[in-house]
């Protein structure tokens, strides 16, 4: 199974590197395609990563390929290893209340592309790509996982973050980027 992050930020932030990094680690390079990378700079930044595309998943012929999209009809399933060889993921900052990005900038574009879910609830993408990979690759069910609602990230004394996403947990820990803790630590805006 490939799976793709549709990058559909104006931009290569850092949050972005974190979790894009964070799906090369699950899911090795070499199963990992970024698609919507133009600036010569942000490709050379993910080319450790996974494979580097300049054009959108729009413009490319991908048969037997799935965008995950919280407002889809039909959950991801194991059988659905049997239709698809890409999982399509967009790479997108989550708003809150959720504002079906998903929907506007890929499905609705890429009509002829089936659709799948994981729950109606928006979460990162690097659980998106961790709960797809079990599901397809180790036969895992929905219904499996445990999830939090919600992640409160204390910044410093008296101050903390809410982020209003859903993460899985993985021995009752979210499901977290390595140093992405730290990263909103050091963020000016709070």
């Amino acid at each position: 199974m490939k799976y793709i992050i549709e990058h559909l930020e104006p931009k290569l932030y850092p949050w972005c590197i974190l979790e894009y990094t964070h799906i090369s680690q699950i899911v090795g390079k070499e199963h990992l395609l970024f698609t919507n990378i133009s600036s010569p700079s942000e490709q050379q930044k993910l080319k450790s990563l996974g494979i580097v595309h300049n054009p959108s998943i729009r413009n490319i012929s991908l048969p037997r390929a799935c965008i995950l999209d919280p407002f889809a009809k039909q959950p991801l399933t194991s059988k659905d290893t049997e239709n698809f060889d890409y999982i399509i993921i967009g790479g997108i900052l989550g708003d809150h209340p959720m504002q079906a990005r998903t929907k506007q900038e890929l499905s609705n574009l890429c009509k002829t592309l089936p659709t799948r879910h994981l729950g109606k609830e928006q979460l990162p993408t690097d659980n998106a790509v961790y709960i797809a990979k079990e599901i397809l690759e180790h036969r895992q069910q929905l219904s499996d996982f445990h999830f939090q609602d919600t992640l409160e990230i204390d910044i410093e004394k008296g101050e903390s973050i809410i982020l209003p996403f859903r993460y899985v947990l993985i021995n009752n820990k979210p499901l977290l980027a390595k140093g992405f803790k730290e990263f909103l630590k050091k963020q000016k805006m709070f």
